[in-house]
């Protein structure tokens, strides 16, 4: 039998495995590349020098804690304006003159990728509540172009914010300077879904991670935001 007759005789076959190979890695590539859910953040995965003692160890269940502060325009804002949201949280203050001016833009620069989303806010709690009254914080979110229908700089009693930041978000460190409730912020952003569960923290200063948050909001929503 000549090559030629050979190769006559199994093309069919040799064409269909080809085809067959293409199928398999393609569902392969495709398996490989799905969308994994996002980390559900608890107190023990995090540096402890940023979580309060008395839930350091804490594996499972943990969420963030109810809350009721004023915004930038007088308003209450407690947990019930973020019910079924999905939102972006940090800690700053007015003042700063460090990290928070390239905290907050970008946030704005998060404001402006999700500005048509409904389901996406921000929400920021100044570390110093008594300098950052609602008129300050009015001033400020003036100055920068905060979209007050989606974005809350929100002030309030300190004990309330300092145990919001060390017992839900994890995002300051205590200065242990005689004022137990005295905050040293970090730069951290957190992604918090629609159940509120803390799904990632991103470095707020660093223009990388603020695109994986983005991308990360994309994948929570595509999850159906929890």
């Amino acid at each position: 039998m000549s090559f030629v007759s050979f190769f006559k005789g199994y093309k069919y076959f040799a064409i269909g495995f080809a085809v067959l190979c293409i199928v398999i890695i393609a569902i392969i590539y495709n398996v490989l590349n799905v969308k994994q859910p996002l980390t559900i953040w608890q107190p023990a995965m995090v540096n402890t020098e940023l979580v309060d003692d008395s839930i350091q160890h804490q594996m499972k269940y943990h969420k963030i804690a109810d809350f009721s502060l004023v915004n930038q325009n007088g308003k209450i804002i407690t947990q019930e304006d973020y019910k079924g949201k999905i939102y972006v949280a940090d800690f700053f203050f007015t003042t700063c003159q460090s990290i928070c001016p390239i905290m907050t833009d970008h946030m704005l620069q998060i404001q402006s990728a999700t500005r048509k989303d409904e389901d996406i806010m921000l929400l920021s709690h100044s570390v110093t509540p008594k300098i950052d009254s609602v008129a300050q914080l009015k001033r400020y979110a003036k100055k920068k172009g905060v979209d007050d229908s989606k974005w809350n700089l929100v002030t309030g009693d300190k004990k309330q914010i300092y145990e919001l930041a060390r017992k839900s978000y994890f995002a300051v460190k205590s200065t242990g300077n005689g004022d137990e409730y005295d905050m040293i912020h970090t730069e951290n952003f957190m992604l918090i879904d629609k159940m509120g569960r803390i799904r990632g923290y991103y470095d707020g200063t660093n223009p990388e991670d603020i695109a994986k948050l983005l991308e990360d909001i994309d994948i929570l929503k595509s999850f159906g935001g929890s």
